[in-house]
């Protein structure tokens, strides 16, 4: 019998969500599996085994297959498992006459079928067989079984099919497409929200852990969801009582005769988890873990966290929490107040989630006072399950979410966030707050770009690239989400302010100023209207000062006229009271002009000491100027993002995969580590990245040999495993004009480096350009980071350099060299030559591209990066491989 000839690719496993809600665990079949497998083949009705063997003589036979003998590296077998039992297996089959075709095969459980799990486990087998050099994926399919033609036919790839007696014989690429991409995304997306919904809305809640003493958790959740009216089914979980305020209470869940959709834990936490098997039994839908004493209490917590887990997943269900407050949904037809909060907010359009329960408290409270309203609230807590990339996908669908308000204190998988964020920013807008923007979790690295690379630079740059709203402050996220909630989105940067005092006016312009608004000139013929009916003593340039006496109807008739100047996408309203009687008019008359705004923006600023009048809502208002303009500016930056072409991701043909995975696999065979100077300029070339003529040397007849071959001048570099940054061991000689100069600086190099040195490098000298930066480095919590920036001796002191999260598109390329600012070097500085910015973007999505090819690279430098007037060229490069180690698998949903 064959054996398996790599070991069982454990990093392969992980969890989906199926378009029912529900939760399968997918992994590759393992030696273990026979009998498994058999069990579930000889489960299979006769019709479903004739659907896969296309003969039922041969399904016997087919039911001896043993998953030992599947080759990892040449085939792949995965199996769905739901409550511990295989319900699903697929296979890929490498073809023996084309090295990029294999064929794929699924058999899935008769009570298993319309949950989307074939066209789940098509989408992992196709990345997999991608990872391992496969293009193209056939199939021969029976004609009548339409479930699995519909697989193929809704997968998103390309297929083509041709029938043949019988039997459909399909065939499809399976390199990703925007149209892919796009029909995983949604699928995602729906199968997000439907997990979402006992959650959110579910029919039935039983609270366990309730109690007739308020203050306590339990007491306080029972009550909230009663005294706010839910309006499905309520039950308390109580042994000792048969009622707690008027609510059925029984002594377990199991004893409560109806479906329960989402069950409230509230026990201490030694009796969660016998509780969480309750409710597993029972057939829960969803649990909210309020309890805290978890992860994070140490090491023992987070055990306990990860059987929890494990349970869960292994039942399909999800879980929000442990150490959490709870979850809200406004809707009327809902009234689902899950928290211990005393605090239901009102109806409204935003969303919220917030790590730090403490934090959800202050916030609901925040909100009250604002009188903002909330669609849903959910404080995640330890986040062992739903996490945010899961919220995102339900708020994403939910049709009563316009804005999506994030408080996070760390990521669960950053790369899918910004895959899931990207895709939903271009519809509703998410504003977040991201805690520890310190540089103390920076990490040691060889590499500029490692070095470079804190966490604080790459969140900002994810966040950038995902068109996520960050911002500072609390305060500042609100200010945002009252405008986002309450105003269209700024068609552009120009602002127009009217105030009735001059300084606020003032202040506001600097504010515009300083955040990148523009305070255009107004038409003539506004000019010539503003002037028909203020008074003289009144500026009609912008911002309008109508001064002190101003009325509610100059308010109304300006801010008219404002609306219709065409050189005007937004418009500031402040206002002083003169005499608090007059605010509730001018408020009026606000709220009336902006109800015909003809989508432009309107804000306001009541600087007041008292409350705001009632008839300014939906107007958003604020106190001062500068956060007024502070809002408007995050505003209008999301808008110009959301209106941006989505890009095109890099194109990997352009690198001779074969080539570079040749270089990269002889390093690995060493144990990885840095490639030396060869091996670095091989990759190079293969992966498209030019490279000025290099050659090395250890003798001096070798050193003139290469000099004389490269042609005077010439550079010289020492090279060394532990000469990583050569400028500071003073192992660099540029313009080295002829053999005498040569062979001193080769004796130089071996009296002072002698110990370190273990060649040189002969290299052509390369004369102009402008030096920049572009590198690579993996980081451990979001994965591989492309840098570009300011190149040369002194770039981790000038840290100026933008970092994106690998796969790259043209789009985020663009964006990468407008956020540095060296780049306007590139664009002809004081009357020097353009450089050829084209051949530079072209350079950094190879770089992305090369990624994809070789996962193993973990820091890549090349400093400097010449970009001439024609073409781009690498002066010194750095790569450092390592092997990719199978973990232990990730218990995070895979979307």
């Amino acid at each position: 019998m064959a054996t398996v000839p790599s070991p069982y690719p454990a990093h392969l496993e992980f969890d989906v969500v199926l378009r029912t809600g529900r939760t399968l665990r997918v992994r590759p079949v393992r030696p273990d599996d026979r009998e498994g497998v058999l069990a579930f083949y000889r489960g299979l009705s006769r019709q479903s085994q004739h659907d896969r063997f296309f003969d039922f003589q041969s399904a016997e036979q087919e039911l001896r297959y043993s998953p030992v003998e599947v080759d990892y590296d040449r085939d792949f077998g995965l199996v769905g498992e739901s409550g511990g039992k295989i319900v699903a297996i697929a296979h890929y089959f490498g073809s023996n006459r084309d090295k990029t075709l294999a064929e794929v095969a699924f058999a899935i459980a008769d009570d298993a079928h319309g949950c989307g799990i074939g066209t789940r486990l098509l989408e992992k087998l196709a990345v997999i067989a991608r990872q391992h050099g496969y293009g193209t994926f056939d199939a021969h399919v029976l004609e009548n079984n339409q479930a699995m033609l519909d697989v193929f036919l809704r997968s998103g790839f390309e297929v083509k099919s041709r029938s043949d007696e019988g039997t459909v014989h399909v065939t499809f690429p399976i390199a990703e497409t925007n149209v892919s991409t796009d029909a995983t995304a949604a699928r995602s997306q729906a199968s997000a929200y439907a997990s979402m919904r006992p959650i959110f809305a579910p029919r039935s809640v039983a609270v366990v852990g309730a109690s007739r003493r308020r203050g306590q958790l339990g007491a306080e959740l029972l009550h909230n969801l009663r005294t706010t009216g839910f309006r499905g089914a309520l039950y308390a979980v109580n042994p000792n009582v048969t009622e707690l305020e008027g609510v059925r209470s029984f002594p377990t869940l199991a004893a409560i005769p109806e479906p329960i959709d989402l069950a409230i834990i509230s026990v201490p936490a030694a009796l969660v988890h016998g509780v969480v098997d309750d409710a597993i039994a029972k057939g829960v839908g969803a649990l909210v873990i309020i309890t805290a004493g978890f992860g994070e209490t140490g090491e023992a917590g987070r055990a306990s966290e990860a059987e929890l887990l494990d349970k869960i997943r292994r039942a399909g269900i999800r879980v929000v929490g442990p150490n959490c407050m709870g979850v809200i949904n406004t809707d009327p037809a809902i009234n689902l107040h899950a928290t211990f909060s005393s605090v239901f907010p009102p109806v409204g359009n935003v969303a919220m989630s917030s790590q730090s329960g403490a934090l959800g408290l202050a916030a609901l409270d925040y909100a009250r006072a604002l009188n903002m309203g909330f669609s849903t609230f959910v404080s995640v807590g330890n986040k062992i399950d739903v996490s945010g990339n899961d919220l995102i996908q339900y708020w994403a669908e939910d049709p009563n979410t316009d804005v999506i308000l994030l408080y996070l204190e760390s990521f669960g998988d950053p790369r899918k966030f910004g895959e899931i964020a990207r895709r939903v920013t271009r519809r509703k807008p998410i504003v977040a707050v991201k805690a520890g923007r310190s540089a103390a979790g920076a990490k040691a690295a060889s590499s500029h770009t490692g070095a470079l690379a804190s966490s604080d630079a790459i969140v900002q740059d994810l966040f950038r690239q995902a068109g996520v709203i960050r911002t500072d402050t609390l305060e500042e996220m609100f200010d945002v989400a009252m405008l986002l909630s309450q105003q269209p989105l700024p068609r552009g940067r120009r602002v127009a302010i009217m105030t009735n005092a001059g300084g606020p006016g003032i202040l506001a312009a600097d504010a515009c100023e300083a955040r990148g608004l523009q305070l255009p000139e107004l038409t003539p013929a506004s000019v010539a209207q503003l002037r028909s009916f203020l008074p003289a003593a009144a500026s009609v340039g912008n911002p309008v000062d109508m001064i002190a006496s101003a009325r509610a109807d100059h308010y109304r008739r300006t801010l008219r006229i404002l609306l219709d100047d065409e050189n005007v996408d937004a418009v500031n309203v402040i206002y002083i009271p003169v005499l608090p009687t007059e605010a509730i008019e001018v408020a009026t008359a606000i709220r009336e002009c902006a109800a015909h705004a003809k989508g432009k923006t309107v804000i306001a600023t009541f600087m007041s000491a008292h409350n705001l009048p009632e008839p300014l809502s939906p107007v958003p208002s604020f106190p001062f100027p500068e956060r007024a303009v502070a809002a408007l500016a995050r505003a209008a930056k999301y808008g110009e993002w959301r209106r941006r072409a989505r890009g095109v991701a890099a194109d990997v043909r352009e690198i001779d995969a074969p080539r570079v995975r040749s270089v990269v696999e002889r390093v690995l065979s060493r144990g990885g580590g840095w490639l030396d100077a060869p091996e670095t300029y091989e990759l190079c070339q293969a992966a498209a990245l030019p490279v000025a003529e290099q050659i090395e040397a250890k003798t001096e007849e070798a050193l003139i040999a290469a000099a004389r071959k490269i042609g005077f001048p010439v550079a010289m570099k020492a090279v060394g495993e532990s000469l990583l940054h050569k400028t500071e061991a003073d192992a660099v000689r540029l313009g080295i004009a002829n053999e005498n100069a040569l062979l001193e600086v080769f004796a130089d190099f071996k009296t002072r480096l002698s110990d370190r040195m273990s060649a040189v490098l002969v290299q052509k000298m390369i004369g102009g350009g402008a030096e920049v930066m572009v590198g690579v480095t993996e980081d451990r919590t979001f994965g591989h980071v492309i840098a570009y920036g300011a190149g040369g001796t002194l770039v981790e002191l000038m840290a100026d350099v933008s970092f994106r999260l690998h796969p790259l598109t043209d789009v985020d390329v663009d964006d990468m060299i407008q956020n540095v600012r060296y780049s306007r070097v590139l664009r002809g500085f004081r009357g020097a030559p353009p450089a050829d910015i084209e051949a530079l973007k072209r350079t950094i999505l190879r770089l992305s591209a090369l990624i994809d090819v070789c996962p193993e690279i973990r820091e890549l430098d090349i400093n400097p990066l010449k970009v001439m007037q024609n073409g781009v060229i690498a002066v010194d490069a750095r790569v450092r491989v390592e092997k990719v180690v199978p973990g232990a698998p990730s218990r995070r949903i895979e979307y």
